[in-house]
């Protein structure tokens, strides 16, 4: 009789081998990678997953999981040759465990969280408790691309979303969108708005990264003052 594997049996082949290919006598090519040498790769293998779950290619997204999970034990591996600083594998593992057991208390503990706006609300809390954060706007990546950052500004800044002023773009915004019909009109008027931009010399990116600057400005100017 032919037993079943347990779940996890072949990402610890997956080590092994990134292992043998990481060690003397392995691959030249593997052996010389940095943490630095492989951003590229985490960054391309990142997107094109995003890509696969945007097409609905679930074959693809099989195949793309793959090279993005090579990517964390890769990153796993190079950091266990550091003296000072070195983890492994099993310590990426260990912290999202402990991580997702406190992030999730209404799971493994005893609070009560019925809809999913609440299990989020009550992550970004915990995470703002445990990293000491002063701004609900703290940990989101200057680096990201503008639209991504501005989506996640708006949403982290939910608690504080009564006491933002009036934004006068917004009845415009909502003037454009009220007749679209699905995100790909949506989608549409984006790009109409990139092309119109364009046409007058202005880079949208470079617009849309100051808006999101200056309205973390404002998020936090209102999260040091006293309620009112």
């Amino acid at each position: 009789m032919t037993s079943t594997p347990a779940p996890g049996s072949r990402f610890l082949d997956l080590v092994a081998v990134l292992d043998q290919l990481r060690s003397p006598g392995g691959c030249p090519w593997d052996a010389r990678q940095t943490h630095q040498s492989l951003v590229e790769y985490l960054v391309e293998e990142a997107y094109e997953t995003v890509e696969s779950i945007e097409n609905d290619d679930v074959i693809g997204l099989r195949e793309e999981l793959g090279d993005l999970l090579l990517q964390v034990v890769f990153h796993a591996r190079i950091a266990e040759e550091d003296e000072i600083h070195g983890f492994n594998i099993d310590d990426v593992s260990d912290g999202i465990i402990t991580k997702l057991i406190s992030r999730h208390p209404h799971v493994f503990g005893d609070v009560t969280a019925d809809t999913a706006e609440q299990v989020e609300a009550n992550w970004h809390a915990l995470k703002a408790k445990e990293k000491n954060r002063e701004s609900v706007t703290d940990g989101i990546p200057a680096s990201l691309p503008a639209l991504t950052r501005a989506s996640k500004v708006i949403a982290r800044s939910a608690t504080v979303r009564e006491r933002l002023p009036e934004s006068s773009m917004r009845a415009s915004a909502e003037g454009a969108v009220q007749d679209l019909q699905t995100e790909k009109d949506l989608g549409e008027l984006l790009l109409a708005l990139v092309a119109a931009a364009r046409d007058r010399g202005w880079d949208a990116e470079a617009a849309l990264r100051q808006a999101v600057r200056d309205h973390v400005d404002v998020i936090r100017a209102i999260e040091k003052s006293p309620d009112e």
